[in-house]
Protein backbone atom coordinates (compact mmCIF):
# COMPACT_ATOMS: atom_id res chain seq x y z
CA UNK A 1 0.00 0.00 0.00
CA UNK A 2 1.50 3.28 -1.06
CA UNK A 3 -0.70 5.61 1.00
CA UNK A 4 0.18 5.63 4.65
CA UNK A 5 -2.85 6.40 6.79
CA UNK A 6 -1.24 6.07 10.19
CA UNK A 7 1.25 8.34 11.93
CA UNK A 8 4.79 7.19 12.57
CA UNK A 9 4.14 7.51 16.31
CA UNK A 10 1.01 5.35 16.13
CA UNK A 11 2.79 2.82 13.95
CA UNK A 12 5.50 2.58 16.61
CA UNK A 13 2.97 2.28 19.44
CA UNK A 14 1.09 -0.49 17.64
CA UNK A 15 4.31 -2.31 16.81
CA UNK A 16 5.24 -2.17 20.48
CA UNK A 17 1.80 -3.54 21.40
CA UNK A 18 2.13 -6.30 18.83
CA UNK A 19 5.42 -7.32 20.47
CA UNK A 20 3.73 -7.22 23.90
CA UNK A 21 1.01 -9.54 22.59
CA UNK A 22 3.73 -11.94 21.39
CA UNK A 23 5.30 -11.75 24.85
CA UNK A 24 1.91 -12.41 26.46
CA UNK A 25 1.59 -15.51 24.27
CA UNK A 26 4.99 -16.70 25.49
CA UNK A 27 3.95 -16.18 29.11
CA UNK A 28 0.78 -18.19 28.60
CA UNK A 29 2.78 -20.89 26.81
CA UNK A 30 5.35 -21.09 29.61
CA UNK A 31 2.72 -21.15 32.35
CA UNK A 32 0.68 -23.76 30.45
CA UNK A 33 3.68 -26.02 30.13
CA UNK A 34 4.44 -25.54 33.82
CA UNK A 35 0.84 -26.38 34.80
CA UNK A 36 0.86 -29.47 32.59
CA UNK A 37 4.06 -30.76 34.21
CA UNK A 38 2.62 -30.02 37.66
CA UNK A 39 -0.36 -32.28 36.93
CA UNK A 40 -3.01 -29.64 36.20
CA UNK A 41 -4.21 -30.54 32.68
CA UNK A 42 -7.34 -28.36 32.93
CA UNK A 43 -5.40 -25.25 33.85
CA UNK A 44 -2.80 -26.11 31.21
CA UNK A 45 -5.53 -26.42 28.54
CA UNK A 46 -6.98 -23.06 29.59
CA UNK A 47 -3.56 -21.39 29.38
CA UNK A 48 -2.69 -23.03 26.04
CA UNK A 49 -5.98 -21.72 24.64
CA UNK A 50 -5.12 -18.22 25.80
CA UNK A 51 -1.67 -18.51 24.26
CA UNK A 52 -3.40 -18.99 20.90
CA UNK A 53 -5.67 -15.99 21.58
CA UNK A 54 -2.68 -13.76 22.27
CA UNK A 55 -1.09 -14.84 19.01
CA UNK A 56 -4.34 -13.99 17.22
CA UNK A 57 -4.20 -10.54 18.84
CA UNK A 58 -0.64 -10.14 17.61
CA UNK A 59 -1.68 -11.10 14.08
CA UNK A 60 -4.67 -8.74 14.20
CA UNK A 61 -2.33 -5.83 14.97
CA UNK A 62 0.11 -6.85 12.23
CA UNK A 63 -2.67 -6.89 9.65
CA UNK A 64 -3.99 -3.52 10.86
CA UNK A 65 -0.60 -1.78 10.71
CA UNK A 66 0.13 -3.15 7.24
CA UNK A 67 -3.41 -2.43 6.06
CA UNK A 68 -3.08 1.23 7.04
CA UNK A 69 0.09 1.57 4.97
CA UNK A 70 2.50 1.13 7.85
CA UNK A 71 5.02 -1.65 8.33
CA UNK A 72 4.73 -4.20 11.12
CA UNK A 73 8.12 -4.90 12.71
CA UNK A 74 8.73 -8.39 13.98
CA UNK A 75 11.18 -8.13 16.84
CA UNK A 76 12.72 -10.34 19.45
CA UNK A 77 10.53 -10.91 22.48
CA UNK A 78 11.70 -11.19 26.04
CA UNK A 79 11.79 -14.56 27.75
CA UNK A 80 8.78 -15.31 29.93
CA UNK A 81 9.18 -14.86 33.68
CA UNK A 82 10.30 -17.69 35.93
CA UNK A 83 7.85 -20.49 36.62
CA UNK A 84 5.33 -19.70 39.33
CA UNK A 85 5.65 -21.48 42.65
CA UNK A 86 2.02 -22.63 42.72
CA UNK A 87 -1.36 -22.23 41.00
CA UNK A 88 -2.26 -19.18 43.07
CA UNK A 89 0.90 -17.38 41.96
CA UNK A 90 0.31 -18.51 38.38
CA UNK A 91 -3.21 -17.03 38.33
CA UNK A 92 -2.23 -13.81 40.13
CA UNK A 93 0.75 -13.28 37.81
CA UNK A 94 -1.49 -13.90 34.80
CA UNK A 95 -3.98 -11.32 36.06
CA UNK A 96 -1.21 -8.76 36.60
CA UNK A 97 0.08 -9.32 33.06
CA UNK A 98 -3.45 -8.71 31.74
CA UNK A 99 -3.85 -5.56 33.86
CA UNK A 100 -0.51 -4.25 32.58
CA UNK A 101 -1.56 -5.06 29.01
CA UNK A 102 -4.84 -3.17 29.53
CA UNK A 103 -2.90 -0.08 30.58
CA UNK A 104 -0.83 -0.23 27.39
CA UNK A 105 -3.95 -0.58 25.24
CA UNK A 106 -5.52 2.37 27.07
CA UNK A 107 -2.42 4.41 26.16
CA UNK A 108 -2.95 3.53 22.48
CA UNK A 109 -6.61 4.57 22.73
CA UNK A 110 -5.55 7.88 24.31
CA UNK A 111 -2.92 8.44 21.64
CA UNK A 112 -5.42 7.70 18.86
CA UNK A 113 -7.84 10.17 20.42
CA UNK A 114 -5.17 12.86 20.68
CA UNK A 115 -4.13 12.30 17.06
CA UNK A 116 -7.77 12.21 15.95
CA UNK A 117 -6.94 8.87 14.34
CA UNK A 118 -10.49 7.58 14.45
CA UNK A 119 -9.73 4.41 12.51
CA UNK A 120 -7.15 3.33 15.10
CA UNK A 121 -9.39 4.55 17.92
CA UNK A 122 -12.15 2.30 16.58
CA UNK A 123 -9.73 -0.60 16.02
CA UNK A 124 -8.42 -0.32 19.59
CA UNK A 125 -11.94 -0.56 21.05
CA UNK A 126 -11.95 -4.27 20.21
CA UNK A 127 -8.86 -4.69 22.38
CA UNK A 128 -10.41 -2.65 25.20
CA UNK A 129 -13.40 -5.02 25.26
CA UNK A 130 -11.10 -8.03 25.01
CA UNK A 131 -9.08 -6.86 28.02
CA UNK A 132 -12.22 -6.37 30.10
CA UNK A 133 -13.15 -9.96 29.25
CA UNK A 134 -9.64 -11.27 30.04
CA UNK A 135 -9.40 -9.53 33.41
CA UNK A 136 -12.91 -10.64 34.38
CA UNK A 137 -12.16 -14.22 33.37
CA UNK A 138 -8.90 -14.43 35.33
CA UNK A 139 -10.46 -12.73 38.37
CA UNK A 140 -13.23 -15.34 38.27
CA UNK A 141 -10.65 -18.13 38.21
CA UNK A 142 -8.87 -16.60 41.18
CA UNK A 143 -12.17 -16.43 43.07
CA UNK A 144 -12.96 -20.08 42.28
CA UNK A 145 -9.45 -21.13 43.21
CA UNK A 146 -9.77 -19.33 46.56
CA UNK A 147 -13.15 -20.93 47.19
CA UNK A 148 -11.78 -24.38 46.41
CA UNK A 149 -8.62 -24.01 48.50
CA UNK A 150 -9.39 -21.76 51.48
CA UNK A 151 -9.29 -23.53 54.82
CA UNK A 152 -12.98 -23.04 55.61
CA UNK A 153 -14.52 -26.45 56.38
CA UNK A 154 -17.29 -26.32 53.76
CA UNK A 155 -15.48 -24.58 50.93
CA UNK A 156 -15.32 -27.71 48.77
CA UNK A 157 -19.09 -27.99 49.06
CA UNK A 158 -19.49 -24.29 48.27
CA UNK A 159 -17.29 -24.72 45.22
CA UNK A 160 -19.49 -27.60 44.01
CA UNK A 161 -22.65 -25.59 44.74
CA UNK A 162 -21.32 -22.59 42.85
CA UNK A 163 -20.45 -24.77 39.84
CA UNK A 164 -23.91 -26.40 39.91
CA UNK A 165 -25.73 -23.07 40.19
CA UNK A 166 -23.87 -21.75 37.15
CA UNK A 167 -25.59 -24.41 35.02
CA UNK A 168 -28.91 -24.43 36.87
CA UNK A 169 -32.05 -23.66 34.87
CA UNK A 170 -33.55 -20.23 35.34
CA UNK A 171 -37.10 -21.58 35.25
CA UNK A 172 -38.80 -24.41 37.10
CA UNK A 173 -42.15 -26.08 36.71
CA UNK A 174 -44.52 -25.29 39.52
CA UNK A 175 -47.59 -27.35 40.36
CA UNK A 176 -50.85 -25.90 39.21
CA UNK A 177 -53.87 -25.94 41.43
CA UNK A 178 -55.92 -27.96 38.92
CA UNK A 179 -53.31 -30.74 38.94
CA UNK A 180 -54.09 -31.62 42.59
Amino acid sequence: MKTKRISDAMEEALNDQMTREAHQAQIYLAYASWAEVQGFPGIAAFLYKHMHEEREHMFKIIKYINGRGGRARIEQIAAPPADPQNISECLHNTLQHEIDNSAEIDAIVNQAHEEKDWATFNFAQWFVREQIEEETLINGLIDRFALATDAEPNNANLYDLDRDVADAPQEVLIPREEEF
